[in-house]
């Protein structure tokens, strides 16, 4: 199997095969099949929302790379006047900046390390609500021809805790959108950006709290059809106890992302890295063992995803997939792979490379008598069944 794995990754740095997951099926007898709220999508890596799912041919490079699923750019919720409550968050992208960032301030194992991180100044979707409810279109199509799962996210009002929700917004935005999108069910994400984590609205706790039992159920109810709602929980300034009741208070969501990114409050920008990996493992690990139940909200992982092996940390706490945006960006010479979009280049080095791929691990942790072949196979989403049973 090793041999094997070294042959492939050598020969797919040239075209990694659009089914991977299908010749990795047969290559391997391991099942890569996964979940991003409650939809199975062929492997578990996605994109998430950013810079990088803004427009039409990056959508079309993403299918044709093999990616599973694409969240686009946030777009800022409006009603049907076109007043936006969140407007200050329309703002234009600057020019992205990948730079390495180095771990210090967690407590884990990959403390000091040097990691990756992507810097701008922008946040939300900046052009009019209608341009985005063509590129919806245009991911309606890709997901219906089995080629891409793509994903709406939106922000939408969030008020203070004495304040109403602003429902025209919710009402004009999600009718928009499910209007765009046709049949059911619209999957929505719900993003609680990191800059948020720099806002005077996240100085209070019951206000965050307010908005995660609340949101999701205004979300459906302000459409004809029915509506999935995944929320991206960002990393809040207080401690890790907060962001496990952030996910206990998240219940009405059919999944989380978890979590985007921390917040550099002397620079004003969010950031990745180990530390954000860090946090976000030690947190999920946390609620895995404390409070897991039957019938939680589906798990997707986000932050660092830089190798199968940081994959497989993911969803042995229990996520079903994860989303990327910093590894499609690195330099060119970061990548073993020679030939191929950034897209497929990550795609290439995340599950095929020898040591930290995610075959690999998956390999590593049967050895180990940690992962058992059900049918003769082995299966991505038994790593997600072995962690609520070990929890």
């Amino acid at each position: 199997m090793r041999a094997k794995l070294e042959r492939d990754f050598d020969r797919f740095k040239r075209e990694l095969p659009r089914d991977f997951p299908a010749h990795v099926r047969e290559a391997y007898a391991i099942d890569l099949t996964a979940r991003y709220l409650g939809a199975v999508v062929p492997h578990p890596i996605g994109k998430g929302s950013g810079q990088l799912s803004l427009n039409a041919g990056q959508l079309e490079d993403d299918a044709a790379a093999g990616l599973a699923f694409s969240v686009l750019k946030t777009v800022i919720a409006e009603d049907e006047t076109g007043a936006r409550a969140m407007a200050a968050w329309a703002i234009h992208e600057t020019k992205m900046k990948v730079e390495r960032r180095a771990g210090g301030t967690g407590t884990g194992t990959e403390t000091g390390r040097e990691g990756w991180t992507v810097t701008w100044k922008g946040r939300g979707w900046d052009r009019p609500f209608g341009d985005y409810l063509a590129l919806v279109r245009v991911g309606r199509d890709l997901t219906r021809a089995g080629r891409l799962l793509v994903v709406p996210s939106v922000k939408y009002h969030l008020p203070r805790l004495a304040e109403p929700f602003r429902e025209g917004e919710y009402r004009y935005a999600t009718t928009q959108l499910a209007d765009a999108w046709r049949e059911p069910p619209l999957l929505v994400e719900k993003d609680f950006s990191p800059t948020l984590a720099g806002d005077a609205l996240a100085d209070d706790r019951a206000q965050i709290l307010r908005w995660l039992r609340e949101v999701p159920g205004r979300i459906r109810a302000a459409s004809r059809i029915p509506v999935r709602v995944a929320v991206k929980l960002m990393n809040a300034r207080f401690e890790d106890a907060f962001q496990v009741e952030m996910m206990n208070a998240s219940t009405a969501a059919d999944a989380l992302v978890c979590f985007n990114r921390l917040f550099d409050a002397a620079r004003g920008v969010a950031y990745g890295g180990w530390d954000l990996s860090d946090r976000n493992l030690r947190v999920l690990e946390t609620q895995l063992t404390s409070h897991a139940s039957a019938g939680t909200p589906g798990l997707t992982g986000t932050g660092n995803i830089c190798s199968g092996r940081m994959i497989l940390e993911y969803a042995r706490r229990g996520c079903e997939s994860v989303q990327l945006h910093t590894f499609f960006q690195l330099p060119l010479s970061e990548y073993a792979a020679t030939h191929g979009s950034r897209v497929q280049r990550a795609l290439h080095a995340l599950v095929f490379h020898p040591r930290d791929g995610l075959i690999a691990v998956m390999l590593e942790r049967e050895a180990r008598g940690e992962l058992e072949r059900q049918g003769g196979e082995l299966r991505f989403l038994d790593l997600r069944a072995h962690a609520h049973r070990a929890g």
